[in-house]
C-alpha cells in the first residue's frame, strides 16, 4: 500500500499560502487552482480584475436566453441569421444552446429531468456529427452566426450579439489551473477561422480576429489583432469594413515652390 503524503503523490497540488508569522500552511488543490485563477487575472491586467470577470462563471441554473424576446422570436431569428438554411450545423448548435437555457425556466426537477436528458442527448450528438461544442452555460447574445462546422470548442464566459465565428475556433481556459479564465466576447465581433481566444481576456466591440490568431491580451474595440500572439494591427480600418464604404485616400502632399 502506498504510504506517501498527497503532496508526493500529487505536488502540483500543494500551494503556499501567504507568510504568517513566520511559518506557511499548504492550500487545498481547489484552493490552490482558485488562487492561480485570482492571481492571473489581476496580475495580468496591474493589480486589478476586468469587468465581468470578477463574477461567478455560469452555472446553468437559469434561463439565459437573452431577455425581451421570446424563445420562438428568438429561434426565428436564429433561423434569419443563417440565411434560413435547415441544414446549417450551426444553426441547430445555436438552437440547441436556446433551448437548452430555455429548460432551465422549469423549476421542478422532476418535470424538468426528461427536457435535460433530451438536451444533453443532442448535445452529445451535434458533438460528435458535426464537431461543434457550445455548452448552454456560455451566455450567448442575439444573431450570432456560426460559419461551417468542425473543431469548434466554444467556452466563453459570454458571447454579445452579431458576433461571427468560423471552424476549427477555440475560445477557452488557457490552463486547466485556471478554471475561471475565460474570455468575454463583445458585440459584432467577427473571428475567423482556427482562432484561439484563450484566458480571461476581454474582446472589444467590432473587433476582426485574423485566422489562427491566438488571442491572449485584451483587445480594445475596434481593433484588427493578427498572429501569435495575436496583436492590434489597425484600429481604424474595421470602421470601412462595418460600413461598407471604401476608407479615404491620404491627402496629396504640398508641392514645394519652384
Amino acid at each position: 500500500m502506498n504510504t506517501s503524503s498527497p503532496s508526493k503523490q500529487h505536488p502540483h497540488i500543494l500551494q503556499r499560502s501567504p507568510e504568517l508569522d513566520g511559518t506557511t500552511a499548504p492550500a487545498s488543490g481547489m484552493e490552490a487552482i482558485s488562487s492561480r485563477a485570482e492571481q492571473s487575472r489581476t496580475v495580468s491586467r496591474g493589480g486589478r480584475v476586468a469587468p465581468g470577470h470578477d463574477r461567478p462563471l455560469p452555472v446553468g441554473d437559469r434561463n439565459e436566453n437573452p431577455a425581451g424576446v421570446s424563445l420562438l422570436e428568438l429561434l426565428a431569428e436564429d433561423f434569419q441569421t443563417h440565411e434560413r438554411d435547415l441544414t446549417s450545423p450551426g444553426f441547430w448548435a445555436i438552437a440547441l444552446h436556446r433551448l437548452g437555457n430555455a429548460r432551465m425556466a422549469v423549476r421542478s426537477k422532476l418535470l424538468r429531468a426528461p427536457l435535460t436528458l433530451a438536451y444533453h442527448t443532442a448535445f452529445t450528438g451535434l458533438n460528435w456529427l458535426w464537431g461543434i461544442d457550445l455548452c448552454y452555460t456560455v451566455k450567448l447574445g442575439r444573431r450570432v452566426r456560426i460559419w461551417h462546422h468542425g473543431g469548434s470548442v466554444i467556452g466563453a464566459r459570454s458571447i454579445g450579439d452579431d458576433v461571427h465565428i468560423r471552424h476549427n475556433t477555440t475560445l477557452g481556459l488557457v490552463s486547466r489551473y485556471e478554471p475561471n479564465d475565460k474570455p468575454i466576447i463583445g458585440n459584432r465581433v467577427d473571428i475567423g477561422v482556427g482562432a484561439c481566444i484563450l484566458g480571461g481576456v476581454t474582446v472589444g466591440d467590432d473587433c476582426v480576429i485574423g485566422a489562427n490568431s491566438v488571442v491572449l491580451k485584451d483587445l480594445p474595440a475596434g481593433a484588427t489583432a493578427l498572429g501569435i500572439p495575436a496583436r492590434p494591427v489597425n484600429l481604424k480600418a474595421n470602421s470601412a469594413l462595418l460600413t461598407g464604404e471604401s476608407a479615404a485616400p491620404p491627402p496629396p502632399e504640398p508641392r514645394s515652390a519652384a
